[in-house]
């Protein structure tokens, strides 16, 4: 068995007004899962449940980031997530604005033709 992307999805969020990381970093993999309908799984006749999710967040604090609540947004599958830096933090009338980028990599490990 080998692990095999089939799919990778981007997605943003922000926080406009409370200048949280975690609500920005959950929103941007909100957005990454809510832009397609993966049928992978139908399609090769595989649990949903075995499906490999892994998460990069872009963000200007990495450290602030909530990474249980991150996980959380991934409806099923084994999940990892890790914050690294990026994203931007940004000033609008005063308020910090927080911008968080998402890559979400779905994949499942498979038996590979040689």
């Amino acid at each position: 068995m080998a692990k095999t992307q089939f799919a990778v999805e981007m997605g943003m969020g922000t926080d406009l007004k409370g200048a949280d990381y975690t609500k920005a970093a959950c929103r941007a993999v909100h957005d990454a899962l809510h832009r397609n309908y993966l049928t992978v799984a139908q399609a090769f006749d595989l649990p949903k449940e075995a499906m490999l999710v892994d998460i990069r967040i872009g963000v200007g604090n990495p450290a602030a980031v909530d990474l249980d609540r991150v996980r959380a947004e991934a409806p099923y599958g084994t999940v990892t997530a890790e914050a690294i830096k990026g994203g931007a933090d940004l000033e609008m009338n005063g308020d910090k604005v927080i911008v968080a980028n998402a890559i979400v990599s779905v994949s499942f490990d498979v038996e590979r033709d040689q």
